[in-house]
């Protein structure tokens, strides 16, 4: 049965960008995206699994200890939604930022990440 965009979202926050374990997070990948998936944010365009796979890795190596949680519900639009989040470690300042996903036949197919606050210890 296809997953809700409900869940795809809160799931690809948790098990792919959330996951630091690299085989994992390729199940993970396999499971909740097309594979002519595109990842869009402000670092670049990631089109496949293998991109995707990179993406989050790159983000894990470059922010380590920092764990995502949600921010509020799944707003939710025909078949896409977007989900706020917050970026951190326990204590500090986190970014904050939306996903915005788009489903095709219960699977991501393209999600735009838009950042909305970075502490500015994280962006020099």
């Amino acid at each position: 049965m296809p997953e809700t965009v409900d869940t795809l979202l809160k799931r690809n926050l948790r098990e792919v960008f959330g996951e630091r374990d690299g085989e994992k997070r390729r199940k993970a990948i396999a499971q909740l995206w097309t594979e002519d998936c595109v990842f869009i944010d402000h670092s670049g365009r990631s089109r496949g699994h293998d991109a995707l796979d990179r993406a989050a890795a790159a983000l894990h190596q470059r922010l380590p200890g920092y764990v995502f949680s949600e921010l509020g519900p799944v707003d939710l639009l025909h078949e896409s939604g977007r989900l706020a989040w917050s970026f951190g470690r326990p204590g500090q300042e986190p970014i904050k930022g939306v996903d915005v996903g788009l489903v095709r036949d219960g699977r991501m197919y393209l999600m735009l990440t838009f950042l909305d606050e970075v502490p500015a210890k994280i962006t020099s």
